[in-house]
């Protein structure tokens, strides 16, 4: 199994992403733990040290632009994937931004299956795809 032993947080306020995502990651052998917000998701990340976060950028609260600079403050190494449907008014391009404050990798929603698994992948080195 390429990715077990491996936690990933995923932060999403939104209930049936976080539970579209789960289900996709935990079919990958990956252990996930959830959060419905960066300010939770935060506390999840000092606690559980996981590999790896994947984030949404508009959430309440916490959004994910402040919840990747907090998570790069306490690790600069930090692996975070950034996702975003748009929607927010707060930020032109979240996107652009969410890598220039430290995400490895971006993914617009809707994505698919595919684009998830090349931005995971990717965020941990992309030698363990199968």
């Amino acid at each position: 199994m390429p990715y077990a032993n491996i936690t990933v947080l995923l932060i999403d306020d939104n209930s049936q992403v976080r539970q579209t995502v789960r289900h996709i990651l935990e079919s990958w052998k990956l252990n996930v733990i959830e959060a419905a917000d960066g300010k939770i998701g935060l506390a999840l990340f000092c606690s559980h040290k996981p590999e790896f976060v994947i984030t949404d950028i508009v959430m309440p609260e916490m959004d994910g632009i402040e919840t990747i600079r907090k998570m790069r403050a306490i690790d600069p190494q930090a692996k975070i994937i950034a996702m975003s449907g748009g929607g927010g008014e707060k930020y032109a391009s979240p996107l652009a931004l969410a890598k220039d404050v430290g995400a490895i990798a971006v993914l617009e929603k809707p994505f698919r299956r595919l684009q998830l698994r090349t931005a995971v992948d990717e965020v941990l080195g992309g030698n363990v795809s199968n």
